[in-house]
């Protein structure tokens, strides 16, 4: 199969998606204007036109496209996209990416069909991911297939981290009432000395804090295998962590702070003193919290200089 037409099949593909999730509205506008959203040519554009109008998908009529009828999974075209699951990795990590490098920024519009062709993944999967984000208040949508990424009030960090609290000295709990064969174990020592070795390279390394905090969250809250407790973290991890990101004041310094936190809760737990894990990490969390809440001050006064 040619380029060319591996494109128009994924952009009919994608056409469907978008009229079923009522992202575009009807009559259609110019085919200028669908070229330039698709990020394809108009000759690609008038071929998807000019196939869902066989299809009876679409009706053209006085030189505008109408939707004759809502179209079905069986009118898409078959073996196009990757499996879900890996459209999904690709898409999060993406996703993630666009904000750890300042890509993507409080305040910035984005469109989620541009999002989809740029990562060559199902519109679908770009709309469905946004709206996991849209729930915890990090973005807006502004339109259809239109979104933005929110600056958020001070209060916001004090909330999310009273929620942060509850979840993860819950699991802490669940992850100190292992038996001690548990894996889980093995992997806070190999951790623990991961943050060893980032302390000792800080100085070279700070930027690259977010992997490490991922990994040492993610740990506490992985003991309790439980489906909502991760899915909470993916959302509040990207709102806590890259709101550093978004503001470089003392990063280094505060990472250095949270390495060295981390260690305290680790040291803790690896001596199974429950109370003093417990209280190490309530000190981190709030630590987190106020770096946020500066954060967003700095933002906000930047914002209404």
């Amino acid at each position: 199969m040619g380029r060319s037409q591996t494109l128009r099949q994924n952009t009919i593909n994608q056409f469907i998606d978008c009229i079923n999730n009522k992202i575009l509205s009807f009559p259609l506008p110019s085919i200028s204007i669908l070229a330039e959203a698709f990020n394809v040519s108009r000759t690609t554009i008038r071929a998807v036109l000019e196939h869902l109008c066989k299809k009876q998908i679409l009706l053209f009529n006085n030189n505008e496209y109408h939707l004759l009828r809502e179209p079905t999974n069986e009118d898409k075209i078959v073996c196009i996209f990757e499996k879900r699951s890996v459209q999904d990795k690709k898409f999060e990590t993406y996703f993630y990416h666009l904000i750890n490098h300042k890509k993507l920024l409080p305040g910035d519009n984005f469109n989620e069909i541009q999002l989809a062709k740029d990562t060559k993944v199902n519109p679908v999967v770009v709309r469905e991911f946004l709206l996991r984000f849209l729930h915890y208040g990090l973005i807006n949508n502004i339109k259809k297939g239109e979104w933005e990424l929110v600056t958020f009030a001070k209060d916001y960090a004090e909330k999310l981290y009273e929620f942060r609290s509850v979840l993860e000295i819950f699991a802490l709990k669940a992850f100190m009432a292992q038996p001690d064969n548990h894996f889980n174990w093995i992997k806070a020592r190999e951790l623990l000395q991961r943050h060893k070795n980032f302390q000792k390279n800080i100085q070279d390394e700070y930027t690259l804090f977010s992997t490490l905090d991922r990994d040492f969250h993610k740990l506490i809250l992985s003991c309790n295998d439980n489906p909502f407790f991760m899915q909470s973290f993916d959302l509040i991890s990207v709102i806590f962590h890259f709101h550093y990101q978004w503001d470089n004041s003392n990063l280094k310094e505060r990472n250095n702070i949270a390495v060295s936190e981390h260690i305290a809760v680790l040291t803790a737990i690896l001596q199974k003193n429950e109370q003093a894990a417990i209280a190490a990490l309530c000190r981190h969390l709030n630590t987190a919290k106020t770096s946020m809440q500066e954060s967003i001050g700095r933002a906000l006064a930047i914002k209404n200089r």
